[in-house]
């Protein structure tokens, strides 16, 4: 297990489910103080060595031992953006591409891929990605591509 510094400095201190700054001299019993979320793993298995991430003591105690959710941003003009942790795991498991959101845009579509590519460069940084942004429906659709 590693100690709250390593995984700290390791994560650049963000937390991975909110993606807001941590303080590092914060109290480890204050809302948003610094913790450590042990990693999810499959019922029945162990978590994964080095899986531990950095999160708010407030964010990892909501989480809990459910399935964490990771919100797009409000900044975005998105139309039915897809769970960002089940397409995550979707796409670690089988690789190839998903259709992610629907955008009003072109610019609305690539300013979503670039935060997506963004954020999951932290929320899941072992996980290689890239957008791909085609015309449909009137809208432009947003796909994420792994590998």
């Amino acid at each position: 297990m590693s100690t709250l510094d390593e995984v700290g400095e390791r994560d650049a201190w963000r937390c991975w489910l909110c993606d807001e700054p941590v303080d590092p001299d914060a109290s480890v019993n204050a809302d948003r103080g610094p913790s450590i979320d042990g990693g999810a793993a499959p019922k029945g298995k162990k978590a994964t060595p080095g899986a531990e991430r950095l999160a708010h003591r407030a964010c990892n105690t909501r989480k809990g031992a459910v399935t964490p959710v990771v919100a797009w941003s409000p900044d975005l003009f998105v139309v039915e953006p897809a769970p960002i942790v089940s397409t995550v795991e979707r796409l670690t498991r089988k690789g190839g591409r998903e259709l992610v959101a629907r955008c009003p845009s072109r610019a609305d579509a690539e300013d979503a891929g670039a935060w997506l590519v963004d954020r999951l460069s932290r929320f899941a940084p072992g996980l290689a990605v890239t957008t791909q942004v085609e015309p449909g429906g009137g809208q432009f659709l947003l796909m994420l591509r792994a590998g």
